[in-house]
């Protein structure tokens, strides 16, 4: 079903946000970040009301433009997105007033209902967001909106934090007769440890679906991508995975879980498992991604707990930042979980492009070459297969090596 590592049914496509038919878009600097090289406010509209779903950080410390999108996406539509970087509007006594006003610009300059708008901050942490920037920049703002594949490099860019690059994509795929698209832009490179979403995420479709379903999916789909990522163990206040469906495709409306519900399904697992992977392998200070492979588990929910357990283990990552086979410390990670597992059927393998070597068999070590195994770690993308032998369950987890440099950045991010 996948070739090139894509489900064979879908076709990669330029354009992200605005490759489905109804978006445009936009990005710009206007002023909130020092640095005017660096785009700092974006923003996606639809043409019509689009059904919308939302996920969002579970931290009790909530950044205002959460709360305030909680409350315009209650009925399950939206018609617009606008996101600001360098300022996360979080833990500020005006910060819900700021989020609204955003929303309000948009109503002013673009004629859509501020209720009908989706708010998104990220950045600094306790800082004053100023609207003054942002009304500046409003008229081209809008003046820009559009739905060429610059148009969503554009918006893409201006979301960015410390990511060292923007992360799009778009798909096609058909539902019955129909073609169909969807993509996405996110952002996220550190405080990463979603409990239900991610750091920025927002995804367009073109796909006829009724908001219940579409809720009902991007929920599922979460616990398999997603919350599967961590760079560094930190849940951010301000994590807002949403998804716009326009219908302006023209299938037949997807109002159940049947055969097309289920097509979507994957469409959408398809784009946030690729992100899952960009997102991890441009973690603040990252030279490698780590993919860990579970196999073997008892349940669902322990292939999940193990996976997750050794990507957010600091020890492996440091190991694998030094190209060091200590396999001992997936061991450990996989012991600490509080997941039911047999230790004496645990088998470790690691892999890249430059092949694959066993380390464990029954949780205990064999000889290896660790010239052989450096030389599998010192590859930019790095597997961990585990197979627990308890069951027929698996489960994937995304995260990357620790550095030097993700100490430097986060030792001076308010610079």
């Amino acid at each position: 079903m996948r070739k090139n590592g894509i489900d064979k049914e879908m076709k990669q496509i330029e354009g992200g946000v605005c490759a489905p038919k109804g978006f445009s878009a936009n990005g710009i600097h206007c002023g909130i970040r020092k640095n005017k090289k660096k785009k700092d406010l974006a923003l996606i509209v639809c043409d019509r009301r689009a059904a919308t779903a939302c996920v969002y950080t579970k931290n009790l410390v909530k950044g205002a433009p959460i709360l305030v999108t909680q409350k315009h996406v209650a009925d399950g539509y939206s018609r617009a997105v606008i996101v600001n970087s360098g300022n996360a509007n979080t833990c500020n006594a005006d910060g819900i007033e700021i989020a609204e006003g955003m929303c309000a610009l948009v109503e002013k300059h673009c004629g859509i209902p501020a209720g009908d708008v989706v708010v998104a901050s990220t950045g600094v942490i306790g800082q004053k967001l100023s609207l003054e920037p942002i009304a500046a920049g409003m008229e081209n703002l809008v003046g820009g909106l559009g739905n060429a594949p610059e148009n969503n490099v554009f918006a893409a860019e201006a979301i960015m934090t410390t990511d060292t690059v923007s992360k799009q994509l778009a798909y096609e795929f058909r539902l019955g007769d129909v073609t169909c698209k969807i993509g996405a832009i996110c952002k996220g490179v550190g405080m990463l440890c979603p409990n239900m979403a991610t750091m920025l995420m927002f995804i367009t479709t073109d796909v006829n679906i009724t908001p219940q379903m579409l809720q009902k999916a991007l929920s599922s789909d979460v616990k398999d991508s997603l919350n599967m990522v961590s760079v560094d163990r930190d849940t951010s206040t301000n994590d807002t995975l949403c998804i716009m469906a326009s219908g302006e495709a023209g299938n037949a409306l997807i109002d159940r879980t049947d055969t097309e519900y289920k097509k979507f399904c994957r469409a959408l697992h398809e784009v946030t498992t690729a992100m899952c992977k960009k997102i991890a392998a441009d973690g603040e200070g990252a030279t490698k991604l780590i993919e860990c492979t579970v196999r073997g588990a008892k349940s669902k929910q322990v292939a999940r707990t193990v996976a997750k357990s050794v990507v957010c283990s600091n020890l492996l990552k440091a190991a694998i930042f030094g190209a060091d086979a200590n396999w001992g410390r997936v061991l450990c990670a996989i012991g600490y979980s509080g997941a039911a597992v047999d230790v004496n059927k645990i088998g470790v393998a690691f892999v890249s492009a430059a092949g694959k070597i066993e380390v464990c068999e029954d949780g205990r070590g064999i000889d290896f070459s660790e010239a052989a195994a450096k030389k599998i770690l010192c590859e930019k993308e790095i597997g961990i297969e585990i197979e627990l032998h308890d069951g027929n369950y698996s489960s994937v987890g995304w995260g990357c090596d620790l550095t030097y440099e993700y100490v430097h950045i986060n030792g001076d991010y308010r610079s």
